[in-house]
């Protein structure tokens, strides 16, 4: 089960006393920066929870699954994430 952007902002909401315009506000000022740093090629580092960065895809081939042709994948700048080793220990349990 996925939790969604609406439960997220209930969630945060109920745990810090703000209320929800202000949770989704904050939320939304956090993804612009989140992505202007992206698109500006640094990295974010949330220390103990996690590191968001760029990097650079190669072009390589690949197969069409229906057909089997082959095709050109060209390459492309992708997001990376890694969890913190606080977020891996607690999921690990």
């Amino acid at each position: 089960m996925a939790i969604g952007r609406p439960e997220l902002e209930a969630k945060i909401a109920d745990s810090t006393g703000l209320a929800r315009t202000q949770v989704a506000e904050v939320l939304k000022s956090l993804e612009q920066e989140i992505t202007a740093a992206l698109v500006a090629g640094d990295s974010v580092r949330l220390p103990g929870f996690l590191t968001l960065e760029t990097s650079m895809r190669a072009a390589r081939e690949g197969r069409n699954p229906s057909t089997g042709e082959a095709l050109h994948i060209p390459a492309a700048r992708v997001v990376k994430v890694s969890a913190g080793a606080p977020l891996k220990k607690a999921v690990k349990g």
